[in-house]
């Protein structure tokens, strides 16, 4: 994906943080509203990945629901900014039956919209939006972040 012309790694920084934010305060329609139309979400090493509005809308009712109340604790280890994307490692620890287990995610919230190509051409552009995040993580976490969705994840083409 080419870098949006009038976008900045500090506006990319921003929508990541606010992203993020609005995971942790638990807010649904604020956060979707992060989200570009028919988002993708791809899940490494595994190679599965959903997509669009109304999977994408009840994958975080059921993380907000169910998967917030298996957080033992979560902290960001490091984080990556570019113009088009916000790569973020953390360390999360979950309470599943009893049991602590922790975990070593990496996501990256890459950016959908305004391209060069776009504001080249004098046409409108676009917001930027999040168009999605390719999550890497063991299967056993996936599994316990999508529930019932993990089912439904598709092969990457």
């Amino acid at each position: 994906m080419e870098s949006p012309t009038s976008w900045t790694v500090e506006k990319m920084a921003a929508l990541g943080a606010l992203h993020a934010e609005l995971e942790g305060r638990g807010e649904l329609e604020p956060l979707l509203a992060t989200l570009a139309p028919d988002p993708v979400y791809e899940f490494h090493p595994i190679g599965r990945r959903m997509s669009g509005d109304d999977r994408v809308r009840r994958f975080y009712t059921y993380f907000f629901d169910h998967f917030v109340r298996l957080r033992e604790s979560y902290a960001l280890v490091a984080e990556w900014v570019t113009e088009s994307s916000v790569a973020q490692e953390y360390d999360i620890v979950l309470r599943v039956d009893g049991a602590v287990e922790p975990f070593r995610v990496l996501g990256i919230l890459y950016a959908s919209g305004d391209s060069k190509s776009r504001a080249a051409s004098g046409t409108r552009a676009k917001a930027i939006k999040l168009g999605g995040e390719r999550v890497y993580a063991s299967e056993r976490f996936i599994r316990l972040l999508t529930g019932p969705i993990f089912d439904e994840l598709e092969p990457i083409p």
